[in-house]
């Protein structure tokens, strides 16, 4: 069974629109982060928007790390698309809940959802999150899209943190079951 990893970039008070988030220099440590994502994913898990601004850049980068993600298959959530460019990729069909819960069963690898905050609430709000892997910048941004759904609590074990020079955290939690919750 697939483990599903979300993997955000976001603000300390929880906002994942990278637009709003403080500006830093990009550097090694954030390299060896996602370099290591790579290395554990077995497929990617898109929304539409996600979808679209990766294949309209990915396709036409170089190198072993664009090579890598551009051949890991891709799984893409919308009702809207008819037709997928950028390849392998499959349109998942159904109820996305549904849809994912298959995948993983499916799946012998990480699927990683980068970015497509929709999708990610959607998956955290029904328990299909096995790890949420984040990379938290320096500042509050006050408003905007928050990662986590603010209609149930959510709680969260730290799988580990590291800090970068930068002033980027790189975070990962496990997401706690109702049956761990029940067990403490």
């Amino acid at each position: 069974m697939g483990k599903l990893i979300v993997t955000e970039f976001i603000s300390v008070d929880g906002i994942a629109e990278v637009e709003k988030l403080p500006g830093v220099t990009w550097n090694d440590e954030m390299n060896a982060f996602k370099a290591d994502e790579l290395a554990d994913s077995g497929a990617m898990l898109l929304g539409r928007t996600t979808y679209e601004i990766f294949a309209g850049s990915w396709p036409s980068e170089t190198g072993d790390f664009a090579d890598r993600f551009n051949a890991l298959p891709k799984y893409v959530a919308s009702t809207s698309l008819k037709a997928l460019d950028w390849q392998p990729a499959e349109l998942l069909a159904g109820p996305l809940p549904e849809a994912v819960a298959k995948l993983k069963q499916e799946s012998g690898g990480s699927i990683y959802v980068h970015g497509s905050l929709s999708i990610a609430r959607q998956l955290l709000s029904h328990g299909l999150v096995d790890r949420l892997r984040l990379l938290v910048y320096p500042g509050a941004v006050g408003q905007g899209k928050p990662l986590f759904p603010s209609d149930k609590p959510l709680a969260l074990e730290l799988v580990s943190a590291a800090p970068f020079s930068n002033g980027v955290v790189a975070l990962e939690y496990a997401p706690k079951r109702a049956e761990d919750l029940a067990r403490e």
